[in-house]
């Protein structure tokens, strides 16, 4: 299995990496692995849903 960092999601998703740092405390990718004060991230990992947007529509 191949991991990416924290830096090299962020490219990869296009948000920031201190975003994916955050996502990955929170248990919200899976598979992460934390190495020192690196995270690794599974390359197929999926992006998270972003919970402060609504798939609902408004009224």
């Amino acid at each position: 299995m191949e991991y990416l960092t924290t830096l090299e999601m962020s490219e990869k998703w296009g948000i920031s990496a201190r975003r994916i740092a955050l996502l990955c405390e929170q248990g919200r990718i899976a598979g992460v692995v934390k190495k020192g004060k690196t995270w690794l991230i599974p390359e197929e990992a999926e992006k998270p849903a972003d919970k402060r947007r609504s798939d609902a529509t408004a009224l």
